[in-house]
Parts: C-alpha cells; sequence; structure tokens
C-alpha cells in the first residue's frame, strides 16, 4: 500500500525510526540539507549528534555498535563530508561493526561532472563495505534501507554505505515504507552440519592438552554464556583474541588471557605446546600467528567461523565448521565429553606463575599502573575504550574484561584517534554505565576536538590521557630493532592537556607522581557532572611485554627486555 507523499529525505528517517533507530551521529552539509530538514520536519524520536568531525561521527557511531550490540547510524553531507569517514568506515569494516553510513551527494544529472563537492563516495569505499548502494529513485529508498540494515547485522556484520543524490532526498516519495527486501544470492542462514559437529567431538575427545580460542565472532553472536557452559562442561582453558576480550571471563580459572603479539605468556606457551586448538570467531589475524608455518604445528586445528572466506584463508584447518558461534556451541555441548584435562590445567597454572604480568611500582610513574589501578577502583565495571599503541596493549593485560561489549578497540585498522569518539558513542548507548578511555597523547591529538561533543551532551566519561610525550609504539620498536634511531616519534609540542580540557569546560587533573595514583583517580570516578580528563605524565621509554616480533614464530616469544641484537622484524608494526 502506497503512502501520502513525502520527500524522499522524510522517507529516510522514517524508515530509520522503523528499524529501532535512537541516534544518529554526523555533520551537516549542503547536499545533506533534505535529510537533515526532515529530522525537523518529522515527528522522530531520534536523536541528531552534532559532532566537529566526520571522522569522529564514525567512530562514535563505531563506539555506540560495539557497546550496545545494535547498528548505528552515520549522516554526512558529499564530497570531503564524505571522504572524511573513510578511516572510519575501514575500522569497522575491518571489525566486522554493523552501521549504516547516509552520505548526501550531488545531484543525479552532475554525478560524474565534477560538480561543487562531488565525490565518488561509491568507488572510493568499495573495498572497505560490507555493501554499498547509490539511490537513483525516490521510491526506493524504504527498501535500501531495509536491506542495508539488514545486511549490516546479519550473517559477520559490517558497514552499508548509502549515497543519496540531493534531488532523490528532495524528490517525493510515495512507496510503502515497510517495502520488501530484493536480495537475490544474499545468504547468511547455514544449515549446521551435524557430521561436523560430531567430528568436532570426536576430536575434543581424544585430546590431552585441548585450548580454545575465542575471537570477536564468538562476542559478535552473542556466545558468551555457551562458551562458558561448553568450557567449563570440557574442562578446556580458554584464551582470547585481543577484540575477544571479554567474550569469556578474564578472571575466570579457565582464562588464559589474550594471546598474540603482546598476550600473556602463559596464553602464547598454551598454544605452543596444545595438542588441539578449537578457534571460534577468530580470523587467524597476523597478530595471533606469528610464523604462520610455525603455528600450532604439532596440533589438530579446529575453525568455527560464520564467515566462509576466512576458513584456509591463513590457516587450514584439519575440521572446518561454517557456522554461527552460538549454534555450533549450542550444538556441540551436547556431544563433548567432560575431558581429563588436570593435569594440562595444572601445567598452565604454573605459567601463570612462573610468567605474571608485572611491572615495578617504584621509580618513574607507570601506564600499567595507572590502568591496573583504574581497574580495581572501578572493580572491572567500566565499559573500556582505547586508541592504538602501547596504551592499548596494556590496557589489554591489565584491564580485565568479564562481560562482553566492555572493550571497544581499533584491532584491524589500528585506529589512532579511536578512542575518545567510540567513548563518546558507548556513553550515548549505554548512559547509565562507567565509561573510561585510555588515549596516548598522540592518538588523543587527532580527535581531541570531540570534547566539544562530550561537553555539550555532559557526558560523565573518564578519559585518561597517558601522556608520554612519544608515538610509544614505534619508539618502542626502533629501539629493539633499529638500533635506537628515533625517528619522527618525539612529540615535542604537545599542549597542556588539562588546560585544553578546561577550554571546552571539562573537568582537568594531573597525575604525576605513583603515590598519586589511587587519590586522583578515584577523584576522577567521582566526578558526574560531565566529562572528566586526566592528564598521566608517564615515563617516556618503557617497553610493552611480552612481545613476539612481527614475522617471528610463537616460541620467539620475548617476555623480559632482550639482552641480545635482534633481526629487524619482517610483519608490520
Amino acid at each position: 500500500m502506497a503512502n501520502k507523499t513525502m520527500e524522499g529525505g522524510q522517507a529516510i528517517i522514517k524508515c530509520l525510526e522503523n528499524e529501532g533507530v535512537e541516534y544518529i551521529f554526523g555533520y551537516s552539509g549542503g547536499a545533506a540539507i533534505p535529510i537533515f530538514d526532515a529530522l525537523v520536519t518529522t515527528a522522530t524520536k531520534i536523536k541528531f549528534i552534532l559532532v566537529r568531525h566526520e571522522q569522529g561521527a564514525v567512530h562514535m557511531a563505531d563506539g555506540y555498535a560495539r557497546a550496545t550490540g545494535k547498528p548505528a547510524v552515520v549522516l554526512v553531507t558529499s564530497g570531503p563530508g564524505a571522504t572524511n569517514t573513510l578511516t572510519g568506515i575501514m575500522t569497522a569494516h575491518m571489525d566486522s561493526v554493523p552501521m549504516v553510513v547516509i552520505t548526501g551527494q550531488s545531484v543525479s544529472w552532475m554525478l560524474g561532472k565534477d560538480a561543487f563537492q562531488e565525490a565518488d563516495i561509491f568507488g572510493i569505499t568499495m573495498p572497505v563495505v560490507k555493501h554499498s548502494y547509490l539511490v537513483k529513485e525516490s521510491n526506493d529508498i524504504p527498501r535500501i534501507v531495509r536491506e542495508a540494515f539488514h545486511i549490516a547485522t546479519t550473517g559477520r556484520p559490517g558497514p552499508v554505505l548509502i549515497d543519496v543524490p540531493k534531488d532523490i532526498s528532495a524528490g517525493p516519495c510515495t512507496a510503502d515504507l515497510h517495502a520488501e527486501m530484493d536480495l537475490p544470492g544474499y545468504k547468511t542462514d547455514y544449515p549446521l552440519d551435524k557430521d561436523t559437529i560430531m567430528a568436532i567431538a570426536e576430536a575434543l575427545a581424544k585430546s590431552k592438552r585441548p585450548l580454545i580460542l575465542a575471537g570477536h565472532g564468538a562476542m559478535i553472536s552473542g556466545a558468551d554464556e555457551s562458551l562458558k557452559a561448553f568450557a567449563e562442561k570440557a574442562r578446556i582453558p580458554v584464551t582470547n583474541t585481543l577484540l575477544g576480550k571479554g567474550v569469556f571471563p578474564e578472571t575466570h580459572k579457565l582464562s588464559l588471557g589474550m594471546l598474540g603479539m603482546h598476550g600473556t605468556a602463559y596464553a602464547n606457551k598454551a598454544i605452543c605446546e596444545c595438542d588441539l586448538l578449537l578457534n571460534i570467531g577468530s580470523r587467524f589475524d597476523d597478530r595471533i600467528l606469528g610464523k604462520p608455518a610455525e603455528f600450532c604445528k604439532n596440533a589438530t586445528i579446529i575453525h568455527i567461523d560464520i564467515d566462509a572466506a576466512e576458513i584456509g584463508k591463513m590457516i587450514q584447518p584439519q575440521i572446518a565448521c561454517v557456522a554461527d558461534a552460538k549454534t555450533a556451541l549450542d550444538e556441540l555441548i551436547k556431544h563433548v565429553p567432560v575431558l581429563e584435562t588436570k593435569e594440562w590445567r595444572k601445567h598452565l597454572d604454573d605459567y601463570k606463575v612462573k610468567y605474571p604480568l608485572k611491572f615495578k611500582r617504584q621509580g618513574s610513574l607507570k601506564m600499567q599502573h595507572i590502568i591496573d589501578e583504574f581497574y580495581k577502583l572501578s572493580k572491572g565495571k567500566a565499559c573500556v575504550a582505547t586508541d592504538v599503541g602501547q596504551h592499548q596493549m596494556w590496557a589489554a593485560q591489565f584491564y580485565k574484561n568479564d562481560s562482553r561489549y566492555n572493550w571497544l578497540s581499533s584491532g584491524g585498522a589500528g585506529t589512532m584517534g579511536f578512542g575518545l569518539p567510540a567513548c563518546i558513542g558507548a556513553a550515548f548507548g549505554r548512559p547509565n554505565d562507567i565509561h573510561a578511555c585510555f588515549v596516548g597523547d598522540g592518538g588523543f591529538q587527532m580527535t581531541f576536538f570531540e570534547l566539544a561533543t562530550a561537553a555539550l551532551h555532559k557526558l560523565p566519561i573518564k578519559i585518561i590521557v597517558l601522556n608520554n610525550h612519544y608515538l610509544g609504539m614505534v619508539r618502542q620498536w626502533q629501539e629493539l630493532f633499529y638500533e635506537d634511531r628515533t625517528s619522527g616519534v618525539d612529540l615535542e609540542g604537545n599542549p597542556d592537556f588539562v588546560r585544553l580540557a578546561e577550554s571546552f569546560g571539562i573537568k582537568g587533573f594531573n597525575l604525576r607522581r605513583p603515590g598519586d595514583v589511587k587519590r586522583v583517580l578515584q577523584n576522577a570516578l567521582d566526578y558526574n557532572e560531565g566529562p572528566c580528563l586526566v592528564n598521566c605524565e608517564v615515563e617516556k621509554t618503557d617497553n610493552v611485554f611480552p612481545m613476539i616480533p612481527a614475522g617471528a614464530a610463537i616460541e620467539d616469544m620475548l617476555i623480559e627486555p632482550p639482552t641480545r641484537k635482534l633481526e629487524k622484524p619482517t610483519g608490520s608494526t
């Protein structure tokens, strides 16, 4: 049944309402004016959050989606407004975050003619979206919006782009706002292969040293409770990826914490010594593998993933199961026996004692000290966002996560500037929870202008700037692998971050001495009149360990600072 005539922009807003959208994050501009006007002329409960830069909008949407499990929406204009979203879209795509990005576009008859603020955002974003649309008819809007949300949230989630020319958003739309989808060939329902499940159960039954690797895919599927029940029944230790933090409680006795380049020593040793690895929802990225040819070479590898393209891409498993993680675990638990793993678990517990995560509290102020104390003061209940670098790895090590949706970090893209806007987006999605972001002084300066958004909405987020006046992770590599020839890493000229915060009307604290850590962080946690910032003047040249040099085997892990000269790494930083 056709609706009364409305403008295309109004149809977009109504369709977003139909999808349950609460917030739109964005920045206005000429080509998107009809859509922005519809936010005023349409009776809607959707709240528009005006950011200070389009990249900030996408990171906020990303944080909202990761913290709630719900798809997020971005609205920006054409040309540079659209291209400014590219880094955020890539970040979401690499980490499988459900998102719909709506961009204004030049009028249809000027496409491809270098019109003012025209950019082929459809083509530019092609490698970093799950799907994209260029809307050519106003009456296609309801179908396209519905399809976009379906694609963004089903199977392996990801960002979907909708590019809307101005004449389309201003033109008449008479289509049914609940239009049917038309997605021939798009398939996300794979029937669970019971024979494969039985083969996995049989392989587990023969194992003496099994290990579960829990990835982001397990979290996306909502498999946390199923995973816990499965691991406890089968008595199998669990390690998690960076983005899998919280899908299995990291304080659980079966947990080994994060594995990989800067994972715990005991998780990495478990990978080297297991006789069976059950990978649930991890894509076997390079930060986990070390040297692929040496990875788990004496173990049976089983891979459960919803994305068939990930099977065999990096590691060829002996048993592969293309399935939703929760569905597979709920079936597998019916068939897996209680395994005799007492000796194996005792062996790994001994590693925990022998190779604990540690730092020295004496001397200069350490990032690890601040993160560890914040973890204790917040009782591990905060939703934590990070930027990228040394502080990210220390946060992953020392801020344990016991529930999903409480760890927001750019994994695949490694995007500096992600932490602050992601934390803001999460705070909109979960206003009653504690929200904190650990950011380095480098990444923070890439998106600090979003302090205005946080201040305007009085979001009680805690911004912990771990300020070492360096691009610390790059400096660490230069020290270890390039004979300490530092280049392009000294952040001389940093602003006074407390005065910067105060210029936005935000409460600021300085932290310089180890003896003040608990007091200052408690003051920040107690402050609830809006955002606050803690500038932490930390040790400038501390290094993150354990560490597996890029391209090296996991067996070559450095637990302590090396006493020998290291070869230049063959992998990426």
